[in-house]
């Protein structure tokens, strides 16, 4: 999986679709809060395997996430 430009903004996307807080978000990941929290304010990336699970989430979503799956995933 190649390095996303901009994760902060996938990750926050994502769980707004979702409607999820960063603590629920970070429960579906199996991470922490704090993990989602330094995501979104780009203090840290998410690794491969939260990519990948985010991913999941996004093909889970269908149509709603679709959009992101092209922008973020498209060139793997």
């Amino acid at each position: 999986m190649k390095q996303i430009e901009a994760p902060e903004n996938l990750v926050y996307e994502t769980r707004k679709r979702l409607q999820l807080t960063q603590k629920a978000f970070a429960e579906r990941l199996g991470v922490t809060f704090i993990s989602v929290n330094r995501w979104e304010n780009a203090k840290s990336h998410p690794s491969k395997m939260a990519l990948r699970l985010i991913k999941g989430l996004l093909l889970e979503m269908g149509d709603r996430g679709s959009d992101l799956l092209e922008q973020y995933f498209v060139a793997e």
